[in-house]
């Protein structure tokens, strides 16, 4: 990091990090006032949160193109420019309609944006420097996402307070905007590489000026789906960690912070986005941590570690909210709430203002239950985020930004990212229906145990790419395969003879 070319582009990708984080957790908090101000139903609500997933749908479809034929420097300034489009509409909106447009200029941005920061960085740095510079993308993200919630609560009893919500990443973007504006320039699809100091002897002559032209005009997406150089198993890989992150439920912690507390007992709406605020500070806390430890842990231990702390967060959750509001009120029906006649539609303020509210088994919550629950809910949730930003929150990127060849590493991002904010739009956009069918106790159980599925997942598929330049770990990838069905059968029975016991016990008394 101490080489003045690596600084400029590092501080780009970490600027691009801080404005998608705020974009991504800025509507936990002005969603409430949103829904009061607009009158928003449940299903309007989704569509606001949602909007902004839907754009990033459709930028990750043509993104790939964009990246590898107009350069990651020209992709980074258009998403600065749509970016303060979108932040101006939502500031000035007057109706749900323009919400939904602001919202959806945003996201087509925000994912053009974390494609190209992230490729643009990899292929800058050395491998021993990569773990790092990659993954302080993920480090703005979650500056962003704990700076929005601080504003979130500042503006938490302003009138309108959401314009200025919505308006504070015009100041963000015009900053990256700036820095953008000193990078030197790209002909083409013109990409500078820094050759890794580990690399081959026959890079090792090259001079860290020293450029390479591709041509990827002759790649489609269809290439990632041939046998040749092994490009089905890294697509699968690629897909499996952007489809389980999503599923396991953390798009819902960031978007419906502020709501989840609520229907757990945070009695108001201010104390509710003030324990949003503590989520995104152990967000900051734990991605420094991986953000050192990426390079000497390895990829795999923090993934695997990670979904393994989430699966145990996940359920304790969800047996702990198993009395929540949520599960004893149908808040997106239409009938009105046996002991409300004014019930607001939708509206979770609404519930907490109930007193003494039965449940299901008619037992009154009482006061000091309520305490406690909150308490180890809270506990559980920032465990449940921290998790994530040691493993699938900064990995999942950074491993993409490895496993690919350089000819292909635009589309294949773009076409890996796109399953990614479908799967971010399907449990963003149902999260509010789905825990009226079952639950928020059954939605987070559900959660719970797709996380462990992951950590088998990971285990199983994914090679570690700690210290290895982009060039080896494409050559090791050439020559993987998936885990056969003798190879998943030698390994348990492996494990369950004397020796490999006596081996691992005599290794954990070391």
């Amino acid at each position: 990091m101490g080489c003045p070319h690596l600084v400029l582009p590092t501080a780009v990708s970490t600027l691009g990090g801080l404005v998608f984080g705020y974009e991504l957790g800025i509507i936990s908090g002005a969603l409430l006032q949103l829904q009061a101000h607009f009158h928003l139903t449940c299903v309007q609500q989704e569509a606001v949160v949602s909007a902004l997933l839907i754009g990033a749908v459709l930028a990750s479809m043509v993104g790939g193109w964009l990246i590898d034929r107009r350069g990651r420097r020209t992709s980074i300034l258009l998403s600065n420019l749509l970016i303060l489009g979108g932040s101006l509409i939502l500031s000035f909106s007057n109706s749900f309609l323009m919400l939904v447009v602001g919202r959806l200029s945003v996201g087509f941005a925000m994912c053009i944006s974390s494609m190209s920061c992230c490729i643009f960085v990899s292929e800058m740095v050395p491998s021993h420097r990569r773990g790092l510079t990659v993954t302080l993308y993920e480090a703005g993200v979650t500056v962003g996402i704990l700076l929005a919630y601080a504003v979130n609560y500042m503006l938490s009893g302003a009138l309108e307070g959401w314009r200025y919500m919505f308006g504070f990443a015009i100041v963000l973007c015009l900053a990256q905007l700036v820095s953008v504006w000193v990078l030197p320039s790209e002909n083409g699809v013109l990409v500078q590489h820094i050759p890794d100091n580990q690399s081959h002897s026959d890079r090792a002559e090259e001079g860290p000026s020293s450029q390479v032209l591709k041509d990827h005009t002759r790649f489609t997406v269809l290439h990632l789906f041939q046998r040749k150089d092994n490009m089905r198993t890294r697509t699968v890989i690629g897909l499996g960690l952007m489809l389980f992150q999503q599923f396991t439920g953390q798009p819902n912690v960031l978007f419906y912070a502020s709501t989840i507390f609520q229907s757990v007992g945070f009695r108001n709406y201010a104390s509710a986005v003030l324990a949003s605020v503590g989520l995104g500070v152990i967000k900051v806390v734990a991605t420094s941590g991986a953000m050192l430890c990426a390079d000497k842990a390895g990829r795999r231990p923090l993934l695997i570690s990670g979904c393994s702390v989430m699966a145990v967060g996940l359920i304790l959750i969800g047996f702990l909210s198993r009395n929540s509001l949520f599960d004893a009120t149908r808040h997106c029906s239409s009938e009105p709430h046996p002991n409300s006649t004014t019930l607001v539609h939708g509206n979770p303020m609404e519930l907490m203002k109930m007193s003494n509210c039965t449940t299901d088994a008619g037992r009154s919550d009482t006061p000091t239950a309520l305490g406690w629950s909150n308490g180890l809910i809270l506990i559980c949730m920032m465990s449940v985020v921290g998790a994530f930003s040691v493993g699938f929150g900064p990995m999942t990127w950074l491993i993409l930004s490895e496993i690919f060849p350089e000819e292909l590493r635009g589309r294949a991002f773009a076409f890996t990212n796109c399953f990614n904010w479908m799967a971010n739009l399907i449990v963003s956009f149902s999260f509010l229906s789905v825990i009226d069918v079952i639950g928020l106790s059954g939605t987070f159980f559900i959660y719970g145990v797709i996380a462990a599925a992951a950590a088998v997942f990971i285990h199983f598929l994914l090679p570690e790419t700690k210290g290895k330049s982009l060039q080896d770990i494409d050559q090791e990838l050439r020559e993987r395969r998936f885990p056969q069905k003798e190879d998943f059968c030698s390994i348990f029975q492996r494990r369950l003879s004397p020796d490999y016991q006596r081996l691992s016990w005599s290794n954990s008394s070391i």
